[in-house]
């Protein structure tokens, strides 16, 4: 092998601060960054697949989901990760882009919401020792799904 260049990196194990389920779309790779500093994540474990946790919620196979769900067991297992960052974003291309939805941003919105609260569930079920949570993001913001509301 010839060395292609330098650098040193820390050989000691880290403490995973959370798992974060993305999506690989590059514009929204700013977000992302600044949502993990604001939010403390420092050491995370990327998870990145076409439509985020899309994978959870309503993969286009259920191997993905199995796929996801061993990552971030993986992690847990390997870097003692206890929290979950589950993100989808706008105009995403393995939901049909902001066309499946007519060009109706809010409509793609509620859409993406119930989409975390799915992908939350399923992973609340089968991983229950972590904690998640959930952002949408689009082209003007990163935003929290409202709690859902108490069945009364």
């Amino acid at each position: 092998m010839r060395k292609v260049f330098h650098f040193d990196s820390p050989r000691e194990r880290y403490r995973c601060d959370a798992a974060v389920v993305w999506c690989y779309d590059h514009r929204f790779e700013l977000a992302l960054r600044k949502l993990l500093k604001r939010s403390g994540i420092e050491h995370a474990d990327p998870i990145r697949v076409a439509g985020g946790a899309k994978c959870l919620a309503s993969p286009d196979q259920e191997s993905e989901r199995q796929f996801v769900l061993e990552q971030i067991r993986k992690s847990i297992r390997l870097h003692g990760t206890d929290r979950v960052v589950l993100m989808v974003h706008s105009d995403c291309g393995a939901y049909g882009g902001l066309e499946a939805f007519g060009g109706d941003a809010q409509a793609e919105a509620r859409h993406h919401v119930a989409e975390l609260r799915r992908a939350a569930e399923c992973l609340r079920q089968s991983v229950p020792e972590v904690s998640v949570v959930s952002y949408f993001v689009d082209f003007e913001g990163v935003w929290t799904p409202a709690p859902e509301p108490a069945p009364s």
